[in-house]
């Protein structure tokens, strides 16, 4: 599995200097895709400025606006000469939308699974990453009403990530999804903060931490159509930078 960097928004110079020394350093070659923004023009310009600030030598966008430019067979051959692929935010339900089972979506599945690619995502572009994705919510408790949910494109199975998440206090939310999904890890993803994981395991990076919501060995789940959720023997865990997550065996460790 291909290297994932997973920012839960904001990312400084730090977490987007690691992402070009992933890629490869001035040797990368990077392609940004802002598919997910409100104005792609404005998230490409920003992104590949700062990708070349931080010593990338080629980088370029891949615009992808419509599920027809996202089957366009000129799409494979950019995406598998990069060595970095970045996705930026905004709603990540356009990105669902645009090119899930697209042929851009095929190619990148193959990269991820066979390694020949760093794949990176921040805000929304860390969202879509889970298989189960958070799409919105910001309900006052933990319910079904707090979390709304559809189909990611799963290049980290397992867990459902949400992001920006202290600074906008998506607690709840979180909380709803995983009492929702309970098989999956819950991963709320602060800004200027990311995971790097190969997909068995992840290190924090950044200036926040991670939050992992684990109802794994909780010993009551309730969810009633209207009303709380009940959520008993849930496992938390608040991880700062430099501390690890094993994602197969559900625990911390330094």
């Amino acid at each position: 599995m291909s290297t994932l960097l997973i920012i839960g928004g904001a990312a400084g110079p730090a977490l987007l200097g690691r992402f070009v020394e992933l890629a490869g350093g001035p040797a990368a070659r990077i392609v940004v895709i802002a598919t997910a923004s409100s104005d792609p023009a404005a998230a490409e310009a920003e992104h590949l400025a700062a990708f070349r600030e931080q010593g990338a030598h080629h980088v370029e966008a891949l615009r992808l606006d419509d599920r027809t430019a996202a089957n366009d067979p000129g799409v494979e051959p950019v995406l598998r000469a990069a060595t970095g692929i970045f996705f930026t935010g905004g709603d990540q339900e356009r990105i669902t939308r645009v090119i899930g089972g697209t042929a851009t979506d095929s190619v990148l599945q193959t990269l991820v699974a066979s390694g020949d690619v760093v794949l990176a995502g921040t805000s929304a572009g860390a969202a879509m990453m889970s298989g189960t994705m958070i799409v919105e919510g910001d309900g006052p408790g933990v319910s079904r009403t707090s979390v709304r949910t559809g189909p990611g494109l799963e290049f980290l199975p397992g867990v459902v990530i949400d992001q920006h998440f202290c600074e906008r206090g998506r607690i709840n939310r979180l909380l709803s999804a995983v009492a929702l999904y309970p098989h999956e890890l819950g991963l709320g993803i602060d800004e200027d903060t990311a995971i790097l994981t190969d997909g068995d395991a992840f290190e924090v990076l950044g200036s926040g931490a991670v939050t992992v919501v684990d109802a794994g060995r909780a010993t009551d789940i309730s969810v009633p159509a209207t009303g709380p959720i009940t959520l008993s023997g849930c496992r938390l865990h608040v991880l700062p930078a430099g501390r690890a997550f094993h994602l197969t065996g559900r625990e911390p460790s330094a």
